[in-house]
């Protein structure tokens, strides 16, 4: 199974960056994504940042290090990026024997099962420094049972907040969970989607996040 995602994605890198994120859904997630970023790394001064799943390096001027289990995607990556930090890894086993300030990860965890998102959470634990920070999206089961009952609904791997709170308990704190993708934006003409961006994020910061298509977790290590 693990060899076939990796061939997926290697065959992927090339035109990854334009099929995934250069149409106007893939940037509808994209700025939403790179605002949450900005934000939140406004005012933090980390000498450490890991990009974990960077693929192409889509959020890698976010990070000052980046790992991906695809070479293919890190080429294209370190071409972008020549000044980063970058090697061959996965979520579960991060190739670098620093400690990071922060971790931030995103569109990798909905690929993974329930005991591989443990086996990251702990990893990550490991790999940060005294009260660093992770960073992850996973999509919502309230968003996927309203939108699509089916069990492949763009992943498996969907959690509750709830969820999210009990497996990180013993080692992390929760110190915010905005929502991505509030709108059903596939559904809207592709000219007026940009428009709706504002709204959208303002409104993944209250109670509607709850119907968002994904929360980020922002962890602390305790």
């Amino acid at each position: 199974m693990k060899t076939n995602i990796l061939e997926y994605y290697d065959s992927l890198a090339k035109t990854y960056d334009e099929n995934r994120f250069g149409n106007s859904y893939g940037r509808y997630i994209d700025y939403q994504e790179r605002s949450f970023l900005t934000s939140f790394f406004k005012n933090k001064k980390y000498s450490k940042v890991l990009d974990l799943g960077c693929g192409t390096g889509r959020l890698l001027n976010f990070a000052t290090h980046g790992t991906d289990f695809s070479e293919e995607m890190l080429n294209i990556a370190r071409q972008k990026y020549p000044e980063k930090t970058l090697a061959k890894g996965e979520i579960s086993k991060i190739p670098f024997n620093n400690e990071f300030d922060c971790i931030f990860c995103f569109h990798v965890i909905m690929h993974q099962n329930k005991e591989e998102t443990k086996t990251f959470l702990s990893e990550c634990y490991h790999k940060l420094s005294k009260n660093g920070t992770l960073i992850f999206d996973y999509p919502t089961k309230n968003r996927r049972k309203a939108v699509s009952p089916q069990e492949d609904w763009h992943a498996g791997n969907s959690f509750t907040p709830k969820e999210i709170l009990e497996l990180s308990k013993e080692q992390w704190k929760i110190k915010n969970t905005p929502g991505i993708l509030l709108f059903p934006i596939h559904r809207f003409p592709k000219n007026v989607r940009k428009y709706f961006l504002p709204l959208d994020i303002f409104l993944c910061k209250t109670f509607l996040k709850n119907w968002a298509s994904y929360h980020i977790a922002v962890l602390e290590k305790i």
